[in-house]
């Protein structure tokens, strides 16, 4: 079993940056692909971005090049680096874990946090 606990959020400025962070307990995240998912209101979740049990590392075409995704194995921890926020931006960012076949499928994933929130102003 994995516990996964998220943090970082906030409100911040269009242009601004934040960092979240997803902290597991009860298994290492080495053991399993970490992916970063995000639900805005009346919307679907979806994919954000993904680290592999390898390392490798996907983004969605929306984030790519803004967020960064990164482990830290020593502290058990995933990131999201999240640079040049836009309004739409906004929603509850979630953390999963688990064996993924499509690591952009939230259905696959095993493992979630609670969520926290981002709200990014014009």
């Amino acid at each position: 079993q994995v516990q996964l606990v998220e943090s970082g959020g906030g409100l911040v400025q269009a242009g601004g940056s934040l960092r979240l962070s997803c902290a597991a307990s009860g298994r290492t995240f080495t053991g399993y692909a970490t992916g970063w998912f995000r639900q805005a209101p009346g919307k679907e979740r979806e994919f954000v971005a993904v680290i592999t049990r390898g390392g490798n590392t996907f983004y969605a075409d929306s984030v790519k090049g803004r967020f960064t995704i990164s482990r830290d194995n020593a502290k058990n921890t995933v990131y999201l680096q999240m640079n040049s926020l836009k309004p739409e931006d906004t929603a509850v960012y979630y953390c999963a874990a688990g064996f993924p076949i499509n690591t952009a499928q939230a259905t696959d994933y095993n493992y979630w946090g609670q969520g926290t929130q981002v709200t990014v102003s014009s």
